[in-house]
């Protein structure tokens, strides 16, 4: 919940990258965090994350953004300074931030464990492209920096090292909460569409909740990474007859794909009673034949990121399980390359920045 800032401490100068415009580059500049209030933290970010959500917010996809825009919400780092009333870290711990930085901490979402939706006043904060609690835009983990408040940070695990930890801020917990939810797990048949940065997380964590997994991807060029993964087989939807071959084959779908699916020819794919999550957001309008599913009780659902208590049961789960991102470790400098091959499809599976590149 939100809290008093220290009006008598300095504020910390931290490096990072930024963008000017949706048509601009990326460059580095220098940013100011707040000093840790009392049941605040401040720590030193070792790697932060490239998610496609980062490119739809810089180039203006999702609606207008706040420039200059520091993007970056798969943070993780280690504990330098803790406020006074802080309870929950000490200086040298292990951090990670996700997609939200704050919330209201009252309402019904947030007393939940769904602070991702709070319905009070001044509503989630997101890490950055946000109104934080200063009064200023957020800015997020493409720096060498941070400041937040401790209900709001993650631990992360010894098992799992800080370049693995990042993306499953986003990544992992935006594929955990709904494999969960809709009961991946032992005698359920799981389809996950697409292979990128969500689908490759989907696929181990399907598997490791022991639900049987396939994954359902345009071409067959990954095959070998989806099998590798833990799928227990592996279908390319343009081959043809593929998708009518699977009609009835599954529980339930995890579809990680934005654009360019054919909803209704994914849905014919559910068993009674199956239910087809999407996690990716389209730029445009989706129709659905609602014939699809009515025929076989099946469902249509959505599904956003987590709260924190349950991206700190992810963390746990996969530190347990063995679970990691594939990542491609790049420097501050190759960030706007880095976008385009997010955007091509020619990363496997997550670009993860070096925070010691941003600030050298």
């Amino acid at each position: 919940m939100r809290a008093s800032l220290n009006p008598g401490g300095s504020v910390p100068e931290v490096s990072a990258y930024a963008i000017d415009s949706p048509t601009g580059s990326f460059a580095r500049t220098t940013i100011t965090r707040r000093e840790p209030g009392p049941t605040e933290i401040y720590f030193e970010i070792a790697y932060a994350g490239i998610c496609h959500s980062d490119i739809h917010t810089a180039r203006e996809e999702w609606g207008p953004a706040r420039f200059p825009l520091v993007p970056g919400h798969e943070i993780s780092g280690t504990v330098t300074r803790v406020g006074s009333e802080v309870t929950k870290f000490q200086v040298g711990d292990r951090v990670g931030v996700g997609c939200f930085v704050d919330s209201c901490g009252t309402c019904p979402e947030c007393e939940d464990g769904q602070e991702q939706f709070c319905t009070g006043e001044g509503g989630t904060v997101g890490t950055y492209n946000s109104i934080g609690r200063d009064g200023l835009p957020t800015a997020g983990g493409y720096s060498t920096g941070f400041t937040v408040e401790q209900d709001y940070a993650l631990h992360i695990p010894d098992e799992i090292s800080l370049e693995h930890a990042a993306p499953l801020l986003c990544a992992g917990i935006t594929t955990y909460s709904p494999l969960r939810r809709w009961g991946a797990g032992p005698g359920r048949r799981v389809g996950v569409v697409g292979l990128g940065g969500l689908g490759h997380m989907a696929v181990q964590i399907s598997a490791a909740l022991g639900a049987e997994t396939h994954v359902l991807s345009r071409t067959r060029s990954k095959e070998a990474d989806g099998l590798a993964l833990g799928a227990v087989a592996y279908h390319a939807t343009s081959e043809e007859g593929t998708l009518k071959r699977l009609r009835n084959s599954f529980d339930l779908l995890i579809c990680t794909v934005s654009d360019g699916i054919d909803t209704d020819a994914l849905l014919r794919t559910l068993d009674t009673d199956g239910a087809m999550v999407v996690l990716g957001l389209p730029s445009s309008p989706t129709s659905v034949g609602i014939g699809n599913l009515i025929h076989r009780n099946r469902a249509l659902a959505g599904s956003n990121i987590g709260g924190i208590p349950e991206t700190q049961e992810m963390l746990d789960f996969c530190a347990g399980k063995g679970i990691r991102p594939m990542v491609e470790v790049i420097g501050g400098e190759e960030i706007d390359r880095a976008y385009d091959d997010v955007v091509a499809s020619k990363v496997r599976y997550r670009y993860v920045i070096d925070a010691a590149t941003i600030g050298a």
